[in-house]
């Protein structure tokens, strides 16, 4: 992991792994963007879509965290956004794009869920709900949502390969970016007996 002299007991405040979205899926989702009342809008370098998050962790979860993951065998899958929603109800929170629950995104979803176990986290029994956020809202209606989202054709959503995960870090309080890539995990190719690696 990275060293920092100015680590304090908390060396790595809202860790959490994921994996980020092509470069052809992301200029799709950023040209959504619209004058949206309430909605502030995420900077497409920081879409990601969330694997497992940890929380604040000192260095010695982190490193137990990177070991796990390091030891685990990754493969590489084929990723599709499944449409937008909101999260929030009545009282919308996130704008949001969703990832289609493949078997190979769920698997990965479980490895690194069991490396929080490993690293002596709490389970999170929460569904896992794949997911972009696009936009964190603030007093939209829920009637603009839905037109918004009824404007917006399912036609031709994105299909990526996704080929890496990675750890990332972020300052409490600045949710929605910007994030630290911590460490990378190659993936393992399908039907390959080849073991990722991770890079700084």
């Amino acid at each position: 992991m990275r060293s920092s002299k100015q680590a304090k007991e908390v060396e790595l405040p809202r860790l959490f792994s994921g994996f980020r979205i092509s470069q052809e899926a992301e200029d799709w989702l950023a040209g959504l963007e619209t004058d949206l009342p309430g909605a502030r809008w995420i900077d497409p370098g920081d879409y990601h879509v969330t694997l497992r998050f940890f929380g604040d962790v000192d260095r010695h979860v982190a490193d137990d965290i990177v070991a796990a993951l390091s030891a685990a065998r990754q493969v590489s899958f084929e990723a599709q956004i499944k449409g937008l929603t909101c999260f929030g109800g009545d009282r919308p929170r996130n704008l949001v794009a969703e990832i289609v629950a493949a078997p190979g995104l769920t698997d990965l979803h479980r490895i690194h869920d069991r490396a929080a176990l490993a690293a002596g986290l709490e389970p999170d029994h929460r569904k896992y709900l794949p997911h972009v956020t696009l936009a964190r809202l603030d007093g939209t209606r829920p009637e603009t949502i839905a037109r918004f989202l009824q404007s917006v054709t399912k036609a031709q959503l994105p299909k990526f390969d996704v080929g890496e995960t990675v750890l990332f870090s972020a300052r409490a309080g600045y949710g929605g970016g910007p994030y630290v890539a911590e460490e990378t995990f190659s993936l393992a190719r399908a039907n390959s007996g080849t073991a990722n690696s991770p890079t700084a």
